[in-house]
């Protein structure tokens, strides 16, 4: 992405800034009332069962600073789970626990905590340290996400999701996030996770990138991302444009991932997604969204899919790579 040098270069490649992605989609598609629904993960969580799409399961919320001292009893009989702001954004304050050794909590670097430390994470997020504007909180436990294998070898140290960017119901561009050693196993490309853009038609590797530079292979496994290929991947793409139905919002982020029991499973939704995502395609996303909005409203999740699928797909770069 070195060549992209100018505003006029940017804008001959699509790329899309902040100011047009509040202004032009998210401040047109999406009604501030229906925040609500995606900012608070507990309400969205509570709003995909009904309409019958598939989270990780939640084993219990604390709610006050009182139940913080009963989370142990919450959390008994449970080998691994997540802990989470209903309100965080960015991934901060998410706690996840691998299993459980004894009285030893065991995170996926292979640190150890107490139940102490898992009480004091408790009443942090309850404080508000970790949501939107500092306000009060309340923690979510869920259970852990047993992640497809056929996908360890891309990340390290954590689960990798799937971020959907679906416009008027469309899944227009989508990309996975892999953990790293230098993001800590989280998921987020701000702090050095991978990321790998995805061919809409195929949901097979294009391009990979990590802190803004281009690469083909996983920093820690050193497993090549040419031949990262998506399971069940119309499925998600089905999950992530139903979710238009599900919130009534115009412009939104899916973040998804890949349980080996259950198949996709949606995590949260996000009414202002960023837009690093153009750079993990190597595509701005103006052009795609500016052919969705030619098209007729009150077509199915099904037929939506099947436009995008038939007009955003790629021919990987990486492909490109991995035969030279």
């Amino acid at each position: 992405m070195r060549e992209w040098t100018t505003p006029g270069k940017l804008r001959a490649k699509g790329i899309i800034g902040m100011n047009r992605r509040n202004i032009r989609y998210i401040g047109r598609y999406n009604n501030r009332r229906l925040y609500p629904l995606v900012d608070d993960k507990l309400q969205t969580k509570l709003l995909a069962e009904r309409f019958g799409i598939t989270t990780p399961a939640l084993i219990g919320t604390v709610t006050t600073q009182f139940g913080v001292k009963h989370i142990g009893e919450l959390l008994a009989g449970h080998n691994g789970f997540v802990i989470k702001p209903a309100k965080g954004s960015g991934g901060k304050g998410i706690l996840v626990i691998e299993r459980v050794e004894g009285d030893e909590f065991i995170k996926p670097s292979g640190a150890r905590m107490r139940l102490a430390d898992v009480e004091r994470h408790v009443s942090n997020i309850l404080s508000g340290l970790y949501s939107l504007g500092g306000a009060p909180d309340v923690a979510l436990a869920e259970a852990l996400i047993n992640f497809d294998e056929s996908l360890s070898e891309y990340t390290y140290e954590g689960v990798p999701d799937i971020r959907v960017i679906v416009f008027r119901g469309y899944p227009v561009m989508a990309m996975m996030r892999l953990s790293t050693a230098a993001s800590d196993g989280k998921a987020n490309l701000h702090q050095g996770a991978v990321g790998v853009g995805l061919d809409i038609a195929t949901g097979t590797a294009i391009r990979g990138v990590q802190f803004d530079r281009t690469r083909h292979d996983h920093p820690d496994t050193g497993h090549e991302l040419a031949s990262l290929a998506i399971p069940d991947w119309p499925t998600l793409l089905l999950l992530a444009a139903g979710c238009y139905e599900m919130t009534g919002l115009g412009y939104l982020g899916t973040d998804m991932v890949l349980d080996r029991d259950q198949g996709p499973m949606l995590l949260e939704l996000n009414a202002r997604p960023g837009l690093a995502i153009q750079m993990a395609n190597g595509e701005g996303l103006r052009r795609r969204l500016d052919l969705v909005e030619k098209q007729p409203e009150g077509l199915s999740p099904e037929a939506r899919v099947a436009f995008a699928r038939e007009h955003f797909a790629r021919r990987s770069e990486l492909e490109a790579v991995a035969e030279a």
